[in-house]
């Protein structure tokens, strides 16, 4: 094994410090662990009934993994001894590293190279437990418990240590295999531990809560790694720290934001994404019994009419939803439930049936039997000190029954956490049949798997651009020269002429000051002028604001304004904002986020998810925007910010001009801003 699988699935554990070691220990012990611990102090010669060795040279072995439990400075002899002895990996406990002063980051670079080749978790990290082997390298109390053999669980890597214990006292019956805390990541990265963990045939689904990415390129190839397993990965993204380039010249940088920049590399690399801890939890509820899913198709049972209503409204604007049923769908459902039940989808199965198992089975099974990509039946069980639920249980098995017979997938939805035990969730989740806790959670969890499903579907994407490093010096090209360059990759300009030299394009035209990022909010613009007279008149008043000015041929028959831009990030590369145009850019704050390169169906996919998207495929009888010339100089645009990628800082287009079906598509402003070399 190499040393971080050595680290991860240890048959032997060195316990080293006082009260932390002795914690793993006693968690160890209370997990039965099989494998060998050897706890390490100075001055103890046992340690919970264990024999202590007074320092590492004096360990029976090269333990397969140690936990390291001392002082900030003591740890970096610790892990040199560790090294030299050959252990598989270590845990650095100690905090006060990078994180914390310049001292602690000149102590952190000790540490990376104390520890040559091998792989250490943290420091500043809780560790890791290995519910699959009883394996706890891990200080403090948790709520999990050991996998049974042959049992399978999901695993959580987590960037904070106290959420992760957190994540351990669930009682949503979430079986866990793995969970691991990174700390600094000094040394090993979450996307590595995760790569050595889908690789345990005894984990379904990954969920990673992430503060920040330590390597796009290990996280692409984890990406590839979920594929080939179709083992997939959901993760809980925090923090919307402030985007590196400032949106003073433009507004391209502030509407794509770190935020949606990350949002839109884990779409790429097709990784499920939970805006919650109860949506990070039910999404690896369902894709532990479930895996990702097919599509997005649902349905819903309940014997509520209230029930019905609300699974409906929560589901409105989503991507999941309840399929109509046809006349033929609808007849075995009918013919079962009688005339009194107005079969529909989600549908309200009424009391009539309540408690009689061979006709709910019946009713069940004619519904499932449609071929959603996920079932649900909305159950809420009975107060079980207080109350009798042998009715509920029939109607549990009655599902069970139908979901069988159908090759279907099924989850209960329970409308509150509280009205089902953690054991029953258990029993019906080793049945086949995942219990999600709201409504709400239930639908994005569906929603989530079925993304996941999507991107599976698709051919994976490429790799983002790793750029150089660029200097602070700029060079921010006007508008007639930004133009221009555009124009040679295959972006439609308006024609146009500095003056007062070159000919004046043919009137109506349009005039502006150059040398001004916002035009609008300064007034430099002229619209529609009409003759020579109203010409002259402008540049009067235009060269005010700036003594170059820009005559260019008026766009008629425009159907609405996008922005396009390109932003530089330092983690992702290059990334694409497709966005409302205009003065709507402001107001609407309507924008989509792609990374470079982005291929034609995600361009197109982007338009069509704008906010704007009505009035381009023609609003209230209004002419169609043409979309595919869209499309089209979007990918121009694309061409252009590639061929520059190694000095290309931003780019602004706003607006592009889309015209009616036929009449193109224009770039009718437009900004480039270069390091100046």
């Amino acid at each position: 094994m190499s040393g971080l699988e050595r680290l991860i699935r240890p048959a032997s554990i060195a316990a080293i410090g006082g009260l932390e070691a002795s914690r793993v220990v006693e968690q160890c012990q209370l997990m039965n662990y099989e494998g060998e611990i050897w706890p390490v102090h100075p001055t103890k010669t046992e340690v919970d009934g264990l024999p202590a060795f007074a320092s590492v040279a004096d360990l029976p072995g090269s333990p397969d993994a140690a936990f390291i439990g001392v002082n900030r400075h003591l740890t970096i002899e610790v892990v040199r001894q560790l090294c030299e002895k050959g252990c598989g990996g270590a845990i650095s406990f100690a905090s006060g590293f990078l994180e914390a002063d310049e001292t602690g980051g000149e102590l952190q670079a000790e540490l990376i190279a104390a520890a040559g080749d091998m792989p250490v978790l943290g420091p500043n990290c809780y560790g890791l437990i290995n519910y699959a082997d009883g394996a706890l390298l891990w200080p403090d109390q948790q709520g999990g418990k050991r996998l049974a053999e042959n049992q399978t669980g999901v695993a959580i890597i987590a960037q904070s240590s106290n959420i992760a214990i957190n994540f351990s006292m669930q009682q949503r019956g979430l079986p866990l295999a793995y969970l691991v805390t990174a700390g600094n990541q000094a040394i090993v990265g979450t996307a590595a531990i995760a790569i050595s963990i889908l690789d345990d045939p005894r984990v379904t689904a990954l969920g990673m809560y992430v503060e920040g990415f330590d390597s796009i390129t290990a996280m692409e190839e984890l990406a590839e790694k979920s594929r080939q397993l179709r083992k997939p990965i959901v993760v809980f993204k925090v923090g919307k720290s402030q985007h590196a380039q400032v949106a003073a010249m433009t507004h391209t940088a502030s509407l794509a934001g770190s935020h949606n920049i990350s949002s839109a590399f884990l779409k790429r690399i097709g990784f499920g994404q939970a805006d919650s801890i109860p949506e990070f939890l039910e999404s690896l509820k369902l894709l532990h019994v479930h895996g990702a899913l097919d599509g997005y198709r649902i349905s819903s049972m309940s014997c509520s009419g209230g029930e019905a209503s609300i699974i409906a409204d929560a589901a409105d604007g989503r991507k999941v939803y309840f399929d109509d049923l046809s006349d033929a769908q609808k007849a075995p459902v009918e013919a079962v439930l009688g005339p009194l039940v107005t079969v529909a989808n989600p549908l309200d199965y009424h009391m009539y049936c309540w408690g009689k198992g061979e006709i709910m089975t019946a009713a069940y099974s004619a519904m499932v039997g449609n071929g959603f990509d996920l079932n649900y039946l909305i159950i809420d069980f009975p107060h079980r000190q207080r109350c009798e639920d042998w009715e509920w249980q029939i109607a549990a098995e009655s599902f069970d029954t139908a979901l069988k017979a159908n090759n279907a997938k099924g989850a209960f939805v329970v409308g509150m956490a509280e009205n089902i035990s953690e054991d029953y969730t258990e029993s019906f989740r080793d049945r086949g049949i995942v219990v999600l806790y709201g409504f709400d959670e239930a639908l994005r969890a569906t929603e989530i798997a079925a993304d996941i499903g999507a991107a599976w579907q698709h051919e994976p994407a490429i790799p983002v651009l790793n750029l150089p490093q660029v200097s602070e010096a700029r060079v921010t090209l006007d508008e007639a020269d930004a133009k221009q360059r555009l124009s040679e990759y295959g972006v439609r300009v308006p024609h146009g002429r500095r003056l007062p030299s070159g000919d004046i394009p043919e009137f109506p035209v349009v005039l502006k000051a150059l040398g001004i990022a916002h035009k609008t909010e300064q007034n430099a613009v002229r619209l529609n002028l009409q003759d020579a007279i109203q010409l002259q008149q402008a540049e009067t008043e235009l060269l005010k604001l700036s003594d170059q000015l820009y005559c260019e041929t008026m766009i008629d028959s425009v159907v609405a304004e996008l922005l396009v831009g390109v932003t530089r990030d330092p983690q992702f590369g290059l990334v694409l904002t497709i966005g409302s145009g205009g003065i709507l850019v402001e107001i609407l704050k309507d924008s989509q986020t792609l990374l470079i390169p982005a291929d034609r169906d995600d361009i197109e996919q982007a338009i069509r998810q704008l906010k704007l998207a009505p009035v381009l495929n023609g609003f209230r009888g209004k002419a169609s925007a043409d979309i595919a010339a869209t499309v089209e100089a979007i990918l121009a645009i694309q061409e252009y910010a590639m061929a520059n990628a190694s000095k290309l800082i931003e780019l602004d287009i706003n607006p592009l001009l889309l015209c009616t079906a036929g009449e193109g598509v224009f770039a009718a402003d437009a900004l480039i801003v270069l390091e100046d070399q």
